[in-house]
């Protein structure tokens, strides 16, 4: 079964909004270039930070989503050209242009912002995963955003993919085609876009950002109750692997072969799955 790249959505600073290009290089480590390219850390400038080690559930070094509702009000534009990083706070007048070089200003309007010492690091290479263990892009189809959509009254699909914050969008398959893009433990599954190879490996388990109003960080009642409840109704009969552990999962993290690094993907390449094989 065939599908069609939709849409590309890359996120230039960790945890803040989507850009969407019609055509992206892979970069080294496997992730999009310019995906989640800069990271806000809850300490200051002349501090070290390691990225390996910083908490991605929550209670680490990453000002996130995750930690605290503050981040969803944030609304963030990036001029790469300009080298600069427009914000704004939602509901609030106003906005300010700051300098992703010299980050002084911006790290003094983000620390003010947050009530606490913060600094924007930068990793230009591979960035700031989510999961480091399988860097590369995540994948959804754009009938799975549909679907599980109109699961909650007054979420479409546009809000729900704000929410989950996937990075290629399939069209042209069913709800729940991403779910062949994993095997059990020890597996991967190889699949193509355009030119280039991509191993699925497991699907994404979910974390407390989905239920929250991407613009206000308020709480959707139920969320995860419901999410639940209906993904396990939906579950796919075919879907048998030992990584599905739990019905609070959806959509699938990839890595990129070395091999695949430098090739672009583009709006309207093919996708294809192309088999499972050893991990």
């Amino acid at each position: 079964m065939s599908g069609t790249l939709e849409a590309i959505y890359r996120y230039p600073i960790k945890s803040l909004d989507a850009e969407s290009p019609s055509s992206v290089r892979i970069a080294d480590r496997g992730a999009l270039a310019g995906d989640r390219e800069y990271a806000i850390a809850d300490r200051p400038t002349d501090a070290s930070f390691d990225p390996s080690s910083a908490s991605v559930a929550g209670s680490g070094d990453y000002v996130n989503a995750k930690r605290t509702r503050a981040v969803h009000r944030l609304r963030s534009s990036v001029d790469r050209d300009a080298g600069t990083v427009t914000l704004a706070v939602h509901g609030e007048t106003g906005e300010r242009t700051f300098d992703l070089d010299d980050r002084a200003e911006l790290n003094a309007w983000l620390s003010d912002y947050f009530d606490h010492p913060v600094s924007v690091r930068r990793e230009p290479t591979g960035g700031y995963p989510d999961d480091r263990d399988a860097s590369g892009p995540s994948v959804v189809a754009a009938a799975t955003l549909r679907k599980a959509a109109s699961w909650f009254g007054g979420v479409d699909a546009t809000e729900l993919r704000r929410r989950l914050r996937p990075n290629l969008v399939v069209a042209g398959v069913p709800a729940f085609w991403e779910d062949r893009l994993y095997g059990d433990r020890g597996e991967v599954v190889r699949f193509t876009v355009g030119d280039a190879t991509f191993e699925g490996v497991r699907p994404c388990a979910r974390c407390v950002v989905p239920s929250r109003d991407p613009d206000t960080g308020a709480e959707t009642e139920g969320f995860r109750e419901r999410f639940v409840e209906r993904r396990r109704a939906t579950r796919p009969e075919w879907l048998d692997s030992d990584r599905y552990d739990h019905d609070y999962r959806l959509m699938v993290n990839t890595r990129v072969p070395e091999s695949e690094w430098g090739v672009h993907l583009t709006v309207g390449d093919a996708v294809e799955i192309r088999g499972t094989a050893p991990e």
